[in-house]
């Protein structure tokens, strides 16, 4: 298999680790994202005792804090021509300060708003051949714009669902706008109740082997059968592409979200 330059976000735990893990094994350049210092070394030196030969970077940023989001993509264009792969796979469920410094939901910012911006900023590395992998999820609800907007407070399950929906929503009109030229870009629900610290934190419960998660990302990462899947919405609990939430095939819903999107961040 030809190596592929792969750029994890949230990769020192949980499926962006165990992912981290599979394609290290396969010989891929990996680009790791993380937010704490400490375990981000950590990773590092758990992925090169996996494979001492392992060509491995990593990148600290806190995707809650806009200015590090645009640092983050201005880092990995000024040292990469090419990114291959694109896995926005950093998340969050429950913080303890909901607001963050730009005044918006901290759960809409990292699960939604980063992973929109450094999609757009790495277009160019990404180039035609590229492919973004979004994790989204089975919990998807109809979005608060007032919300996203950082204007009224949601709990935590409501930002979770309401921000993978926002997520699923621009993956599919950015994936459906690039599918002749451009990246492909793909929805994923991982597999839900996989054993990650959102699903101990939401549910109380151990989960399921998270390796379920990983697998299917290497998959659609790297396998010519999503070559053309862009825009799609691939539920691995059912283990096939599937319509999304109702919203996210509604062009006039979906406008008003991308809409709110445009607006936030020419804002910020």
């Amino acid at each position: 298999m030809m190596q592929r330059k792969i750029f994890i976000t949230g990769a020192t735990d949980g499926i962006g680790f165990e992912t981290a893990k599979m394609l290290v094994t396969q010989g891929h350049y990996l680009l790791l994202h993380g937010r704490n210092k400490a375990k981000l070394e950590s990773v590092k030196t758990d992925l090169l005792a996996i494979s001492d030969t392992a060509q491995l970077e990593t990148y600290l940023a806190d995707l809650s804090v806009i200015s590090e989001v645009k640092s983050l993509a201005k880092a990995v264009q000024e040292k990469h021509k090419q990114v291959d792969v694109l896995i926005n796979n950093a998340g969050v469920y429950s913080v303890s300060e909901k607001c963050s410094a730009d005044g918006l939901d901290i759960r809409f910012v990292v699960n939604s708003i980063a992973p929109l911006m450094l999609t757009r900023a790495l277009l160019p590395q990404l180039g035609n051949n590229g492919r973004v992998l979004n994790l989204s999820s089975a919990a998807q609800a109809s979005i608060n714009l007032d919300a996203l907007r950082g204007a009224t407070q949601l709990n935590d399950c409501e930002a979770y669902a309401q921000s993978k929906l926002a997520l699923t929503i621009w993956s599919r009109v950015l994936g459906l706008k690039y599918k002749t030229a451009g990246p492909v870009i793909i929805a994923i629900n991982p597999k839900s109740l996989l054993a990650t610290k959102m699903v101990k934190e939401a549910f109380a419960i151990t989960g399921s082997d998270v390796s379920q998660g990983a697998e299917v990302l290497c998959q659609v990462a790297l396998c010519d059968e999503f070559s053309n899947a862009s825009g799609l919405y691939y539920d691995n609990d059912k283990e096939k592409f599937t319509d999304p939430h109702p919203d996210a095939l509604d062009e006039q819903t979906s406008q008003a979200v991308m809409n709110t999107f445009e607006k936030i961040i020419a804002d910020l």
